[in-house]
């Protein structure tokens, strides 16, 4: 009886241990070799929008994330930069960048509610738009979100910005510098539509940072943080200017 219990705890401990070296294996990059499959594929850059969403969003709404980044903050309406530059030659620059801090504040709040849109936007890949994505250019990926979340977005980031500039008072701030400005003698007067200006560049902002970690992951070896993005996108960098990565027939 006792050899037989040495003998299956043996086992299971070898068997336990060829488990953990073909993790190694995977994890070292040797395991996973042959041909990319269409389940692969799509796994892979999944996983890459997921990383990428993550990333792009975590950095859009923290404080200062749209603010504090000269790539993505948002600037008064192209059609009110004249109404800035009045403004601030009558010494009223603080009413002025205290709107466009509030601006900022409210895209912030914003990204927050773009990870699940964006995943839902996933779940709905196929291997058409995988094999588009792979072999497209460096934000194709990127791309593929903004035309199949864009309106979702929209319509999801539009009230918080509202709701935000409200809070901030930033409507208030906007309504005393457009006011002010129009009763300047001569003046052409301006009133753009300041909250889906705000929700538009919100939304663009996003996309620019989401488009910047997509790139990081088909170029930097680094930002490839789990075996299938390896795998994937280890394979397309091999294959580029050369042939493409060989396939396995669809349904494998």
């Amino acid at each position: 009886m006792l050899r037989k219990v040495i003998f299956t705890v043996f086992i299971t401990l070898s068997l336990a241990g060829c488990a953990g070296l073909g993790t190694i294996l995977q994890d070292s990059g040797l395991g996973g070799s042959g041909p990319l499959t269409n389940s692969e594929i799509i796994q892979g850059l999944k996983e890459a929008l997921r990383v990428g969403i993550s990333n792009g969003s975590d950095q859009a709404s923290q404080v200062n994330g749209y603010f504090g980044n000269a790539l993505i903050k948002i600037l008064m309406p192209p059609e009110a930069q004249k109404v800035e530059s009045a403004l601030r030659q009558i010494g009223l620059g603080k009413e002025v960048d205290k709107f466009i801090l509030s601006l900022n504040r409210a895209a912030e709040d914003a990204a927050k509610k773009a990870k699940p849109i964006f995943f839902t936007a996933i779940t709905s890949m196929t291997i058409q738009d995988a094999l588009g994505i792979l072999n497209g250019s460096d934000t194709a990926a990127t791309a593929y979100l903004r035309r199949t979340s864009g309106v979702a977005l929209f319509n999801s980031f539009y009230p918080v910005v509202d709701s935000t500039l409200q809070l901030n008072q930033a409507t208030r701030y906007y309504s005393d510098i457009v006011n002010t400005y129009n009763k300047i003698p001569f003046v052409q007067k301006v009133d753009p539509d300041l909250k889906r200006y705000a929700t538009n560049k919100a939304i663009d902002g996003l996309f620019l940072l989401v488009a910047d970690e997509e790139r990081k992951i088909r170029t930097d070896p680094v930002a490839r943080v789990s075996q299938i993005l390896k795998r994937v996108f280890g394979s397309q960098n091999n294959t580029q200017n050369a042939t493409p990565p060989r396939l396995a027939p669809p349904g494998q």
